[in-house]
């Protein structure tokens, strides 16, 4: 499968489509922004720096400060794949974005998207 072109989608052309699936659910952006910062490590500043940057979701990646290392706990399937089954490094972090953003807009209790521990400190 040639993932050439997902790779080269400006990530602030998708970022408003997963807003706007998140919202169409009653969620936030807030609860978006939350996910991403979890998940690469950006924060509020260094995440609009890359939104203003227009950079793609290769560059989105690979520019991230720190991928989170709870992602082996993502499981399921996205886009008819499973996310803990793909191969290649670049399109597994899309779908583990993916996945994060569709469970929150099932209704999936932060903590759990997160990937948090239940009763920890």
């Amino acid at each position: 499968m040639d993932n050439t072109r997902v790779f080269k989608m400006t990530f602030a052309g998708v970022y408003p489509l997963y807003i706007q699936k998140a919202e169409k659910k009653g969620r936030t952006k807030a609860e978006v922004d939350t996910i991403i910062y979890w998940l690469t490590g950006y924060d509020e500043h260094t995440f609009q720096k890359q939104i203003d940057g227009k950079v793609n979701f290769e560059e989105f990646f690979a520019q991230a400060p720190q991928i989170n290392p709870n992602v082996s706990k993502i499981t399921g399937v996205i886009c008819g794949y499973r996310v803990e089954e793909i191969e290649d490094k670049l399109m597994q972090q899309i779908r583990y974005l993916d996945k994060l953003v569709d469970e929150l807009a099932k209704g999936r209790a932060m903590e759990k998207i997160l990937r948090q521990e239940q009763g920890s400190l």
